[in-house]
């Protein structure tokens, strides 16, 4: 479970976000990092049911710093107000399709799928879907992908028309993502629900006909 004490320190860190603050309380963010950790180390290994792709990974390999890189940010905060992880084949450090999990009070998700991937990731997905539309209209199109994401994020998209594809190609819609995920948003009340993780699971699995699909086009 995802303990209320690891909700309410980020709470208290997004309203004292400075170093002084942080070392002062750093004893209950060394907790926030164990409770977190177990509870990434218990979704590997429960994901790695329908996705053995991952079972490789240890938490180190999938959690985030929650120091911020302020270096070309106008906000300089030094801590994030979240925890998150991704689970993917390559890790935190790749573009690799996977499960990325963040842990924000009023705003913890799920996101599957790739995130702003590399020009040639990119290209290789659209190619991708020009050559199998079919398919992949079909994998967002089910009856539990509608149920749990409604539809493919449409942060990022092009507002013209990507290089090298028509505007009137059939899927130009489709074709201008820049980012492919599927997004599910959790309350804090599921957060801190005994069923917390099986919830995750069930979200992750809907994901992975996704991510196959992605993996299967940058390969």
């Amino acid at each position: 479970m995802i303990d209320k004490s690891t909700l309410d320190f980020l709470v208290k860190l997004n309203k004292n976000n400075n170093k002084e603050w942080f070392d002062k309380n750093r004893p209950s963010y060394e907790l926030v990092k164990i409770n977190f950790k177990d509870f990434v180390n218990e979704l590997i290994i429960t994901t790695t049911k329908f996705d053995p792709s991952i079972k490789h990974l240890e938490p180190k390999d999938c959690i985030y710093r929650i120091n911020r890189d302020v270096r070309f940010s106008k906000n300089k905060a030094p801590y994030k107000n979240n925890i998150g992880a991704l689970l993917s084949p390559g890790g935190k450090k790749s573009f690799d399709a996977g499960y990325y999990l963040q842990i924000q009070p009023g705003a913890s998700f799920i996101a599957g799928g790739v995130w702003q991937p590399p020009t040639p990731q990119i290209n290789a997905i659209r190619q991708e879907i020009d050559y199998n539309a079919a398919e992949f209209k079909k994998i967002i199109s089910t009856k539990e992908f509608k149920k749990l994401f409604v539809k493919l994020s449409e942060e990022d998209k092009l507002k013209s028309v990507p290089k090298g594809y028509d505007k009137t190609h059939p899927e130009i819609e489709l074709l201008k993502h820049k980012s492919f995920l599927a997004i599910h948003n959790f309350k804090d009340k599921d957060v801190l629900s005994k069923t917390f993780l099986k919830h995750c699971n069930e979200v992750m699995k809907a994901m992975h006909p996704l991510n196959s699909f992605l993996r299967r086009a940058c390969d």
